[in-house]
């Protein structure tokens, strides 16, 4: 029970009165604080304030990036009352229909059930239905202050982008998926002919290759398998600004590249190798993306001056043969020198440079100098030189552009490499 505003000023000038009375020795001075002391007496012989029930229910507890979900607020008390709520809402989550504080008549009778619109500006997990309510007696000289905890879980997922092509992995894994695969075995693009041999099948036979001569030739095919991808995500450091960082774009580009390899039956792991190691093993079907997206929501910097490894990594997190996507800004020596590791150990590696030079500020501002600047983008081309020359492609993303434009660069460098 905490006292008003009102309370206090009543009772400020019902006592300034009745003391100047008494020292100036005027009656009628009196007279001017009496409606304030009447007020005052009538007002606390009154029924304390009621206590106010509310809560929060969200229309669905899932969504994306940009999406806009309800929430019903309902509110109820025992005797008729005036109530103000305050809807504490978290970074990321935003009210739509205006302030996030309002000022409802509740009845004894009846419950009061407001709608209003919350807008996902940025993937997370949030705990939801905070309340900070306040109601009073009919005087409004006491106050009565409550703060109910959340109860309701929001996930936002991160938003994907369309994407043309993928990064064709060098190696498939002896799984049947979608990719033709350069082995020589039962399938459906033809790779080559040999001489026929005891068992093969009379289906396979080429009979224009074996009307020439007088030995039978077969047709050989290229099996369809599928691959591993790890989505290996440098958690170590981030550059961030209000309106994002490093990290978001990471969580975002494995979002997408995770639904479309997972789209043509590949199978999809995710390491986070950072102040806190996370790791999925490869696997392939919806279930592997429903754990992929609850994986990416756990995603966060967490500092640390432990010096780590690949070695800290459980050999069934990174497949032999997998193609290896880095997403990294390559601002932490771990991450820079686990990512030449990964290669020098023989894996199929290509990074995605997320970079952190749009999230610095300006020279106005108090940001870097200018010079500085430049030779740090300098050092930045000459780690890109260093990693492509141990054969892996590089490519920077400052996400302003579409994630399609970096992979079509490094499907190019790989090209090029072979």
């Amino acid at each position: 029970m905490n006292r008003s505003p009102k309370l206090v000023l009543y009772a400020t000038l019902a006592a300034a009165s009745f003391i100047a009375a008494l020292a100036l020795g005027r009656p009628e001075l009196a007279g001017l604080g009496a409606p304030f002391a009447l007020v005052l007496a009538i007002g606390l012989s009154l029924p304390p304030p009621p206590r106010a029930k509310a809560s929060l229910r969200l229309s669905r507890e899932r969504g994306l990036e940009g999406d806009e979900i309800e929430a019903e607020l309902s509110l109820s008390s025992s005797e008729d009352c005036e109530v103000q709520l305050a809807l504490a809402l978290p970074r990321g989550i935003v009210m739509l229909d205006g302030p996030a504080t309002l000022v409802l008549r509740l009845t004894s009778r009846h419950s009061s059930f407001v709608t209003v619109k919350l807008a996902c500006e940025r993937w997370g997990a949030y705990r939801l239905g905070e309340l900070f309510v306040r109601s009073g007696d009919r005087a409004r000289l006491r106050l009565s202050d409550q703060h109910i905890g959340a109860t309701s879980t929001l996930r936002v997922y991160p938003s994907r982008e369309r994407l043309q092509a993928l990064v064709s992995p060098r190696e498939t894994q002896p799984f049947v998926g979608n990719r033709v695969s350069r082995d020589k075995a039962e399938g459906v693009e033809f790779a080559d002919i040999r001489p026929y041999v005891r068992g093969d099948r009379v289906r396979r036979l080429n009979w224009r290759a074996s009307s020439r001569g007088e030995t039978l030739y077969v047709n050989q095919q290229h099996p369809e398998r599928s691959a591993d991808v790890i989505l290996f995500m440098d958690s170590f450091a981030e550059a961030q600004r209000e309106n994002g960082g490093t990290l978001d774009l990471a969580v975002r580009a494995a979002a997408t590249l995770a639904d479309h390899y997972l789209a043509v039956q590949d199978r999809v792991g995710v390491v986070g190798f950072g102040g806190i190691v996370r790791w999925l093993t490869p696997a392939s079907g919806t279930l592997q993306s429903y754990r992929i997206a609850e994986a990416l929501l756990e995603t966060e910097v967490n500092f640390s001056f432990v010096w780590k490894r690949i070695d800290v990594l459980p050999a069934r997190s990174l497949t032999p043969q997998a193609l290896v996507i880095a997403l990294s800004p390559l601002l932490d020596e771990r991450g820079m020198y686990a990512l030449a590791d990964l290669r020098r150990r023989g894996f199929d590696l290509a990074v995605v440079d997320l970079s952190p030079i749009p999230f610095v500020g300006s020279s106005e501002g108090g940001g870097p100098d200018p010079q500085a600047l430049r030779l740090w983008r300098l050092w930045r081309e000459t780690l890109h030189l260093r990693y492509q020359e141990l054969g892996v492609a590089v490519t920077e993303w400052t996400g302003g552009e579409s994630l399609e434009r970096v992979v079509e660069e490094v499907r190019a460098f790989r090209r090029s490499a072979r």
